[in-house]
């Protein structure tokens, strides 16, 4: 699959999703389009990548003035960075988890904070624009979404960061799972760690995948990246977490950051796929992610 390819979601009917091309590479950013009565996208790319995101629209053919939702998953700016865009050019309104509305609003703060937790990478993002108020909808837990021909019941799923929603496709046993069942890599058909800081939590991270578990779902659209078939990825995603954060705590005492991010790469398969600087970008951010989550808990 190429940048700007899209595809058909097969367990979803009228589903689409498109390769945005995030960070300069393939198979990492994805952004999912409903071809439903009420079209939908789930999730809006960096805000640089969103000609993607139209062009994919056009090729199914989803007219501007047609789209109705644009539904961030959270808003960390890798899936609302797009956001403020997409609603300049469309007559769609916002909806995220309640607690992320102020963030669509004003981004201001969520920029500078980005810039904090991605370093270098920021050199990929375009700066976010804010959406009207009137044009932002809070959703929360046991809300239920209405395209039409599908719906989508929402979940809130903190660990990852507070503001974090997942939506389930009931109907098409499929759930949304934005970053609560980690990162899928196709071309290992493995998961790899997400742990950004601020929010990373280790307790609410199992505690969103065992909800995702406990909906049974066939098929896991991940934010990055693409569908994937359900089974056994939940227990996979739950394993390689603790033991991430197992084997960082052991090595937080002798190591500085960019100590324990440099030996987590050389181990990481990830650098075949993503690159050595992606990869190594990728690892230094969770690794920090970790220990902001190892120190709050040695205050506790």
């Amino acid at each position: 699959m190429g940048v700007g390819d899209v595809h058909a979601v097969e367990s979803v009917p009228d589903c689409y999703y498109v390769d945005t091309g995030m960070y300069d590479r393939a198979e990492y950013g994805t952004v999912y389009i409903y071809d439903t009565d009420r079209p939908a996208i789930l999730d809006t790319g960096i805000g640089a990548d969103r000609e993607h995101i139209f062009g994919a629209l056009d090729e199914i053919g989803i007219g501007r003035e047609e789209l109705e939702y644009i539904i961030p998953t959270h808003v960390h700016l890798d899936h609302a960075g797009g956001a403020g865009f997409i609603a300049a050019e469309t007559d769609a309104d916002v909806y995220v988890h309640e607690t992320g509305v102020d963030f669509i609003v004003d981004p201001t703060r969520l920029w500078e904070g980005t810039k904090e937790a991605v370093g270098d990478r920021i050199r990929f993002y375009a700066e976010s624009e804010p959406v009207p108020a009137d044009r932002v909808h809070p959703l929360e837990e046991g809300d239920t979404i209405d395209l039409g021909a599908a719906t989508l019941d929402v979940y809130h799923a903190p660990g990852h960061a507070f503001h974090q929603a997942i939506f389930h496709d009931a109907d098409a046993e499929t759930v949304f799972a934005a970053d609560a069942a980690g990162i899928y890599v196709p071309a290992l058909d493995a998961i790899a760690e997400t742990s950004p800081p601020p929010g990373f939590d280790l307790e609410g991270v199992i505690a969103d995948a065992r909800l995702i578990d406990d909906l049974n779902p066939s098929t896991i659209c991940y934010g990055h990246f693409g569908p994937a078939p359900a089974d056994g990825r939940i227990e996979e995603y739950i394993d390689m977490t603790e033991l991430w954060v197992e084997t960082i705590d052991e090595m937080r005492a002798r190591l500085d950051v960019a100590e324990i991010a440099e030996r987590l790469t050389e181990r990481s398969e990830t650098t075949a796929v993503w690159g050595e600087r992606n990869a190594g970008e990728e690892i230094e951010m969770n690794v920090r992610g970790v220990l902001r989550y190892l120190e709050r808990s040695d205050g506790e």
